[in-house]
């Protein structure tokens, strides 16, 4: 007698692969296909992100997409199920993932066990005092008691010590900033980082941008967006800052650099807006680009990606002189730019005092050493205080 075709079916999960050693989450960054749709195996049907790069994720199996389990800018523990696909009973009955349980379901496990033990040793009589005060049924479990059983004298000596206690409360972090966590972590665990700094003249870019104030044109760019220009030019003369690791022994260098520059959010989060190309890119041209990432970027959009080798965090109007920036993979280079400052000019003569902002590169040691770093810095600091070679006047 024949299957019946549903009887011939299957149902399979699609789980975020494990890509590096180390890996502990990704973000689901777009879906490829949609329920209904026919994926073949190693089809790309998703992408992600890590703290290295977005990627495809091939399919494990052939079949038909019954439905996505997470969303778009989700954050994913490794192995979690982020789809399911019909397939074949003969296809469903190889090994599925063969990988171990994941973490999470086995701590869960543990702590109802845990849960159920603590509950036989807790008397009716103590649950209903406790229920009187207030006290959840979660909090009760997590009271400590000294002998074989909990007696209402426990609770009221957790409620005394408590009461005693500074009050907090508990957020979860969005998830902007659970990916730039691990964006971090995983640069400090890979990234030689060097840092220098050096004082550069200011003088002459904020007399360029009082120009265009002076003006009144429609185009004007800030001072910052006059700087980050600089920056890009520097970039087109020195290609090891726009490149990138590739493995342990790869370099990759870009023709046309991806500029990061850092924009705050609300509630202190951080994303990345991106210039491309912006080392090919004439004056005005980078100026109008610089203004459209910067209002994506305000936009919650984070424009991260493998080609961006150096960023820009610019934390002048927060009163700081000095830090030490990070550098986050793939990236090799972060560039601060610190606030403007009065100071004796060291090449004048005599006691003559001039205005500065202090600029400091960290850089990725396994990519680019000392003496490369700072004649990078010092082309920045020599256009930002000869801007008339580079920007013209209004």
């Amino acid at each position: 007698m024949p299957v019946a075709a549903s009887e011939q079916m299957a149902v399979v999960s699609v789980r975020i692969p494990q890509i590096g050693e180390g890996l502990q989450e990704a973000r689901l960054v777009a879906v490829l296909k949609q329920p209904g749709d026919k994926i073949r195996r190693d089809e790309p049907i998703y992408q992600m992100e890590t703290d290295k790069a977005v990627m495809d994720v091939e399919s494990p199996t052939e079949g038909v997409l019954i439905e996505w389990l997470a969303q778009p800018d989700d954050i994913l523990p490794i192995g979690a199920e982020v789809a399911r696909v019909e397939v074949g009973a003969d296809v469903a009955a190889e090994p599925e993932n063969p990988a171990e349980p994941a973490p999470e379901a086995a701590a869960e496990e543990a702590t109802a066990a845990t849960v159920g033990s603590r509950n036989a040793l807790i008397p009716p009589k103590t649950k209903a005092y406790a229920k009187d005060l207030g006290i959840t049924d979660d909090e009760l479990n997590h009271i400590p008691f000294a002998g074989s059983k909990m007696l209402p004298s426990d609770v009221d000596a957790y409620r005394n010590a408590s009461a005693t206690q500074p009050t907090y409360s508990d957020r979860p972090l969005s998830s902007k900033q659970r990916l730039l966590a691990s964006r971090l972590v995983r640069g400090n665990q890979i990234v030689v980082p060097g840092t220098m700094s050096v004082a550069c003249r200011w003088e002459a870019l904020e007399a360029r941008r009082a120009e265009y104030k002076a003006s009144r044109v429609d185009f004007q760019p800030s001072l910052f967006t006059m700087f980050a220009y600089l920056v890009a030019q520097a970039l087109e003369t020195h290609p090891n800052f726009r490149s990138t690791l590739v493995g342990d022994a790869t370099l990759r260098t870009f023709d046309a650099a991806s500029l990061g520059i850092a924009v705050a959010l609300p509630e202190d989060e951080l994303v990345l807006a991106v210039v491309e190309s912006a080392n090919k890119l004439d004056w005005p041209t980078f100026a109008a680009r610089t203004r459209e990432r910067i209002e994506q970027a305000r936009t919650g959009v984070d424009q991260v990606n493998e080609k961006v080798t150096i960023s820009l965090t610019n934390m002048q109007g927060f009163g700081l002189r000095d830090a030490t920036p990070v550098v986050v993979p793939p990236m090799v280079a972060t560039l601060f730019i610190g606030e403007v400052y009065i100071a004796l000019d060291p090449l004048a003569d005599g006691l003559k005092a001039a205005r500065f902002a202090n600029l400091a590169l960290t850089f990725d040691h396994r990519v680019l050493n000392g003496v490369g770093a700072a004649e990078f810095l010092n082309s920045i600091k020599a256009a930002a205080e000869d801007v008339d070679s580079w920007i013209p006047a209004p």
